[in-house]
């Protein structure tokens, strides 16, 4: 960064007194703080993180200078060392108030690299992740995650113990099978049935995996019983610790092969949705559910084929959780690969589990063209609708669909005639009364950073209610936006 940029970020923290996402400050002036915590942290998230050194936050966030710039860098630098992989700081020294502060910017590593961690104590107790303002250790399963990517490990292959074979539905299997031929030909040429379902991922050395299992047993429950959908309806915009499941309106535990759950869920969203009756130009009565069971379909399905079906989430459900507002759904394990919450729907994603998804797409329950995300956005755009947000993290990915009585009685947003978010009221400049990062409007307005950039904030910087404190460098990592009306 620039000398300016990190005194405008030196003046903003010690305004905002907080740390950040992103932003982590350190009291060094009598010597070099220890920060492999942070360093792995930082690595470890997209778009890596800035340290402060010169900053005592226990002092109110007072600027307390640093003892040495020059042996600071150093001994930071030997730290970056201690990593693995090294990580490779980049350094910025500015003088304010007449003291001096360095600024440590960590790059992010690629997901291939990660996690990276202090090699002292091992991957395991090693390993942090940026929580909040707290940099947090790993869990087992998010170490997991990383490492299941770079070896390219297969838990849709896993043999399922003990052998399930006699709970196979063997119809579905045969017409399977006539799928398979006439779908890939070079496959119904001297290669056996037996063959074409070793080959296809069904089973591998006799034995059932949980692909197969998923697709064609006729309760895959038996073996793995929270491989499943846990369904509720909830009276209320917020579930309570107090409830139980007496006081739900309806609750329900889906089982059965994917193809199963799937048509189960459905039809417990579409059931406990609230209809709205439509009278056409001839008279005919049609009933509009709360959510486009279309969309809700599509979300249901990408939960089932892109979930985690690892060792570390066998034990946990998908989740539909049915509010007043909105409607949300859940699945263990978050993107896989290098993909980002910004680039659904615009990327071809990697696939976690490329033999279910090629299991169903030849028993034609998906497409497997990675439209999944730009139909459910199509589907709710044409209802009229807020768009699907999509929230993930190591451990969990995150489908909200918000219905009409959510979004008439927003107290920020509404859509008008040309589909686009605007500010309804004051709430969202009020919140920019003070300089607020991309990350803190997107958490703000509960959207994608990508979806509030563009729809909510871009058009208040076009007419001059909101301001860049960078202006020359608007693309900057440490671009803030403010209220115009705000020094």
């Amino acid at each position: 960064m620039q000398v300016n940029e990190l005194i405008d970020l030196v003046q903003n923290v010690t305004r905002l007194r907080c740390e950040s996402q992103n932003l982590e400050v350190k009291k060094a002036a009598v010597g070099c703080p220890r920060v492999h915590d942070t360093l792995s942290a930082f690595s470890n998230q997209q778009a890596g993180g800035t340290i402060i050194f010169g900053i005592s936050e226990p002092d109110n966030y007072h600027v307390t200078g640093v003892y040495d710039a020059q042996d600071l860098q150093k001994k930071v630098t030997e730290q970056c060392k201690e990593m693995q992989p090294v990580v490779r700081a980049l350094f910025t020294v500015a003088e304010i108030e007449g003291k001096v502060v360095v600024a440590a910017e960590i790059p992010e590593v690629d997901v291939l690299q990660r996690p990276v961690y202090y090699m002292g104590a091992g991957p395991v107790r090693g390993s942090y992740i940026r929580v909040g303002e707290s940099d947090e250790p790993m869990s087992d399963y998010e170490i997991y995650s990383y490492e299941a990517y770079r070896r390219r490990i297969r838990d849709d292959l896993r043999v399922v113990e003990p052998d399930g074979k006699l709970l196979m539905d063997n119809e579905k299997i045969l017409q399977y099978l006539l799928n398979v031929k006439r779908n890939r030909r070079n496959l119904a040429r001297n290669i056996s049935d037996k063959q074409i379902l070793e080959l296809m991922g069904v089973y591998n050395d006799g034995r059932p995996t949980i692909s197969g299992l998923l697709a064609f047993s006729l309760y895959p429950q038996a073996y793995f019983p929270q491989l499943c959908i846990t369904a509720v309806r909830i009276p209320g915009s917020e579930m309570s610790p107090a409830d139980a499941e007496s006081r739900f309106l309806d609750s329900a535990k889906l089982t059965g092969s994917v193809s199963d759950m799937l048509e189960e869920a459905v039809d417990f969203v579409g059931r406990n949705s609230k209809n709205k009756v439509i009278i056409d130009s001839n008279g005919k009565r049609r009933d509009v559910p709360e959510y486009p069971l279309a969309a809700v379909r599509e979300a249901v399905l990408n939960a089932l084929v892109h979930r985690d079906y690892s060792i570390h989430t066998e034990n946990i459900p998908i989740t539909i959780e049915m509010y007043n507002d909105r409607l949300e759904i859940r699945n263990p394990g978050g993107l896989y690969g290098r993909l980002t919450a910004d680039e659904l729907g615009k990327a071809a994603p990697e696939s976690r589990n490329p033999a279910l998804i090629n299991i169903l797409e030849l028993l034609e329950v998906t497409e497997n063209r990675y439209s999944g995300i730009p139909a459910m956005c199509n589907i709710m755009r044409e209802a009229n609708l807020p768009q699907p947000e999509f929230r993930t993290s190591r451990r969990e990915f995150r489908v909200v669909f918000r219905n009409a009585a959510a979004a008439e009685s927003s107290p920020i947003f509404v859509r008008d005639d040309s589909a686009v978010y605007q500010c309804k009221n004051k709430d969202l400049l009020a919140f920019c009364a003070v300089p607020r990062t991309r990350q803190e409007l997107a958490d703000y307005t509960g959207c994608t950073q990508s979806y509030t950039m563009n729809y909510l904030i871009k058009p208040l910087l076009q007419s001059g209610a909101i301001r860049l404190t960078i202006p020359d460098s608007p693309r900057s990592r440490q671009q803030r936006y403010v209220r115009s009306d705000m020094a």
